[in-house]
């Protein structure tokens, strides 16, 4: 390993004691050494600590930091460690300490690279090269370290990460693409795409044993995204008010703010119409779209959508843009500076809902990535349809008068776990993964962590915060966050109980409008059942036997859904609504309709 290899502001490499499956943070890379009496290989996860590193993960002042990454000593001492442990923290996403002694290994690759350039292998290195690599490494830390009035080293200003700072965006890959290189995960990739081919047979050999006829129809996947001209025109309405209107009131306000007289009564008027005209807008509108053109239930679902992301978007940009014009007073004869629409725009498409008027950026496009991922979200559509056809309508379309029954409805929820897990599965992976990477790459959008190892968690409270990164940053920081502001720290039961309820409530309104009926389901599973889990199966449950506990909970929550929400929807179709009354309105079709034979 040549010293060009290294980092110019390399402070130490260190070995992660984590999953082999899951290498964290920047640098960090799978490589064989050689251990043991024997010279057996074993692979270990090995990151290179460098100082840009440290500075864009808040581990200054850990008490648990030990010399490897301390700053105020030469690297031949700090490079005494031999292993570093990634653990969560309340002030940023990782910290470090070392332990033991060091082992040497090769270096790792720099982040956001998903294929890792060829290195020579560790046995290869010299005794001149690891001693011309020591005195490179002390002599470029004697020229970083400034001398303190004391004589000794300084270290740098690193700055622990508040609560108040807000989100930090950083140039990271998504986990699925780091985990599809390997070869073993990959397989598991591969299965999923078999069982759609095998879907794809079953449907071509049911056909022609029925009709005599090879055809493949999609008739339900057009009957779902029915009145695509319709969708677009709405959402192009929804998007040139929020591009305009929230920008434009925010110019207009900050021009008069510091100026103002009253600066309250200025902020409440302006506070009050915008809210009036966003209620008309990104409120009523949409509803009236969805219902007055009776659009199908995929066509509702994305108008709500995109009703829900500008909403949440447009409250980002206020958020995040009114402290700042509140506390830059504009110089005499200057105007308010404002952030740029460029930035706005940006930010609406790009696959965050925090807003920042910059955010890390790759340096190309990588035109194949993009056209992969678009046949992904194509084939996950399939997948859902191909589910639907031949696992749910078979077994909860109605055919004859059958009486509701504990043992119908036992083994219907059964029934239902395989697609309600599957779907679950697709879901995640076409839009958290396929739809959000496609957006992100099309914009040189380097912060790809739109989700964690949400598969691998012990506990509710886990999985909620792993799950949907993106939306679970949004309700943090707006939400739990500025609750616990405005209430000087307490009440913190109280805080994330209403982030609960709000995020119930949405869920269950989405799936509400789209379906056209009135069914909590949802909302129960969430409101109810998601926050007994998320206090009794806390952080502190550590043993695997929690995992298959969750997973229990997830497959069954699913199965009850679909079930549910299946036998709702052909009670709706078979037994119409036969009056206006709040009470028919609200209560489920399912619970007292008779399907004729």
């Amino acid at each position: 390993m040549g010293q060009s290899d290294l980092p110019h502001d390399l402070i130490c490499q260190v070995e992660e004691k984590v999953d082999l499956f899951f290498p964290s943070g920047p640098g960090a890379k799978r490589v064989k050494v050689q251990s043991g009496s024997r010279g057996k290989q074993r692979t270990r996860i090995i990151r290179t600590v460098t100082q840009t590193h440290l500075k864009t993960h808040p581990v200054a002042g850990d008490p648990q930091l030990k010399g490897c990454v301390s700053a105020d000593r030469p690297p031949t001492e700090r490079r005494g460690c031999r292993s570093a442990i990634v653990r969560p923290t309340s002030s940023g996403p990782s910290a470090l300490w070392c332990r033991g002694p060091f082992v040497t290994m090769t270096t790792a690759e720099p982040p956001n690279v998903l294929s890792h350039r060829k290195t020579r292998p560790s046995g290869e290195i010299t005794g001149h090269d690891h001693s011309s690599l020591q005195e490179e490494d002390l002599r470029r830390w004697q020229k970083h370290a400034q001398p303190a009035a004391n004589g000794k080293p300084s270290r740098p200003p690193f700055s622990s990460h508040r609560m108040e700072d807000g989100k930090v965006f950083m140039d990271r890959p998504s986990l699925l693409d780091e985990l599809f290189e390997i070869n073993h995960i990959r397989t598991i990739y591969h299965m999923f795409i078999a069982i759609l081919l095998i879907f794809c047979l079953s449907t071509l050999a049911v056909d022609y044993l029925d009709q005599g006829r090879l055809v493949l129809e999609f008739d339900l996947l057009f009957f779902a995204f029915g009145k695509l001209g319709t969708v677009t025109w709405a959402w192009t309405v929804m998007f040139v008010y929020t591009l305009l209107v929230p920008y434009f009131t925010l110019v207009f306000w900050g021009s008069l703010y510091h100026s103002f007289p009253s600066k309250l009564g200025l902020s409440l008027c302006t506070a009050l119409v915008l809210s009036a005209v966003q209620t008309c807008v990104l409120g009523v509108f949409p509803i009236y779209a969805a219902v007055h053109y009776e659009l199908p239930p995929a066509s509702r679902f994305i108008v709500i959508l995109e009703q829900i992301r500008f909403l949440m978007k447009s409250y980002s940009f206020i958020r995040e843009t009114a402290p700042v014009i509140m506390k830059n007073a504009p110089k005499e004869g200057e105007s308010p500076r404002c952030q740029a629409f460029s930035s706005y725009l940006y930010f609406l498409f790009c696959p965050t809902l925090i807003y920042k008027e910059s955010y890390p950026r790759n340096s190309h496009i990588r035109w194949k990535y993009v056209f992969t991922t678009l046949g992904m979200i194509f084939g996950c559509l399939f997948y859902g349809y191909f589910i639907l056809v031949r696992l749910c309508v078979p077994v909860f379309r109605p055919k004859t008068n059958q009486p509701f029954s504990k043992r119908t409805m036992v083994l219907a929820v059964f029934h239902a776990i395989l697609p309600g897990t599957m779907l679950l599965l697709l879901c995640f992976f076409a839009f958290l993964h396929c739809w959000l990477n496609l957006f992100g790459e099309l914009l040189r959008f380097a912060d790809r962590m739109f989700y964690k190892d949400w598969w691998n968690s012990t506990s509710f409270a886990n999985y909620y915060r792993t799950w949907n990164v993106v939306v679970h940053d949004w309700l943090y920081y707006y939400g739990y966050r500025d609750f616990l502001l405005l209430s000087k720290r307490k009440f913190r039961t109280a805080g994330m109980l209403s982030v609960f309820i709000v995020s119930a409530v949405v869920h269950e309104y989405a799936l509400g409008v789209a379906f056209g009926f009135f069914y909590p389901v949802m909302f129960c599973l969430f409101a109810c059942f998601g926050v007994v889990f998320n206090f009794t199966m806390n952080d502190k449950r550590q043993s695997p036997v929690f995992n298959v506990i969750m997973w229990m909970c997830l497959f069954l929550g699913q199965g009850v859904q679909v079930c549910l929400y299946c036998q709702e929807w052909y009670a709706q179709i078979h037994c119409p609504q036969t009056g206006n009354s709040f009470w028919e309105l609200v209560t489920p079709r399912s619970w007292s309709c008779n399907y004729q034979s």
